[in-house]
């Protein structure tokens, strides 16, 4: 029985993984993309800009297809992007090969 909530538990959590982009891109880009307070600390005490501001707006521009607006925003999407790609990959595989080993 146990072993059965795990692996339905697993597949949600796949699920939920593979939703994610299509999750993320319904959000319109308008909704991130305009003016707002913002809620970096660095930003607010210091009244200066710190390395990762901007960098939501960025990777919703891309996933948008919007690189121009996207490294306007922050040009460490070039770097953030992958990697939070990579990670984001490695996960999936890591949840395919649990659902698998528990079947």
């Amino acid at each position: 029985m146990l072993k059965a909530k795990w692996l339905s538990a697993s597949k949600i959590r796949l699920g939920c993984l593979l939703a994610l982009p299509a999750v993320l891109y319904a959000i319109p880009l308008e909704r991130i993309t305009q003016g707002g307070h913002s809620i970096c600390l660095f930003k607010n005490l210091l009244g200066r800009e710190c390395w990762g501001c901007g960098m939501t707006r960025a990777i919703f521009s891309l996933l948008h297809f919007e690189f121009q607006a996207a490294w306007e925003y922050n040009r460490l999407v070039v770097v953030v992007a992958p990697l939070l790609a990579y990670l984001y990959i490695k996960e999936i595989i890591r949840t395919i090969k649990r659902v698998s080993d528990k079947s």
